[in-house]
């Protein structure tokens, strides 16, 4: 491991808005859990950045809205520093960031906790044995809509046309509410979207992916009620 990751690591445990809970501690007894608007001071909404990365969208988007709570999940935390330590140097009270896998999501919050999601440029897991990883799997559909209110929304971002379309797929065959969907929101410059900072706020791997010339897709969508 190298040296800037340890130095991260340790000043991860230093952050006030740094949450490292183990899988024990986020599965049986999650302190925040049904608790957020005690974290934050407020009952403001909550939204979640899922495989945040360095954080950009938390960040930006906390800066653009402080009427809202912005969390951070990823379980990479040399990453998330970056967006963790701005945060804080910029006196964001209302960004955090917890460091646990995404599949624990449902233990992190209570129901009807959470009422925005943005999944950005997540790993596509293309192979079909990794089917159960991608972050729009019917199975992960369901861990959000546990967590999130009735006419809650979530975003995904991302340049893979495979998870673009099989995130279309999923959706109709379910019966969710597509809100939006757009396969190259660059590339149209007559585009605009209806989503506050969607062409604002760049990701390092959005920036790199569009670098290569790859297009980036949108959608936006809620989750039908059980």
């Amino acid at each position: 491991m190298g040296k800037n990751k340890i130095a991260r690591f340790a000043e991860n445990k230093t952050l006030p808005n740094v949450i490292q809970p183990t899988r024990d501690e986020a599965i049986s007894s999650f302190a925040h859990r049904g608790k957020w608007a005690d974290f934050f001071g407020n009952d403001n909404p909550i939204v979640l950045e899922l495989g945040c990365g360095k954080g950009e969208y938390s960040v930006g988007l906390a800066k653009a809205f402080p009427d809202k709570n912005f969390i951070g999940i990823d379980i990479k935390g040399a990453r998330f520093w970056f967006g963790a330590k701005e945060a804080v140097q910029s006196g964001l009270n209302n960004v955090a960031f917890v460091r646990t896998q995404i599949e624990l999501i449902d233990h992190l919050f209570a129901e009807g906790e959470v009422s925005e999601i943005w999944i950005t440029f997540p790993d596509p897991q293309i192979k079909f044995r990794r089917t159960k990883h991608r972050l729009t799997n019917p199975e992960f559909l369901g861990k959000y809509r546990k967590i999130m209110k009735k006419d809650g929304i979530i975003h995904l971002k991302t340049d893979s046309e495979f998870l673009h379309g099989y995130t279309l797929g999923i959706l109709q065959g379910f019966g969710h509410k597509i809100l939006t969907s757009h396969h190259d929101i660059y590339g149209a410059e007559e585009y605009q979207p209806d989503t506050p900072l969607l062409k604002d706020i760049r990701t390092y791997y959005e920036d790199l992916f569009s670098s290569k010339g790859k297009t980036i897709t949108y959608i936006k969508f809620q989750l039908k009620n059980e």
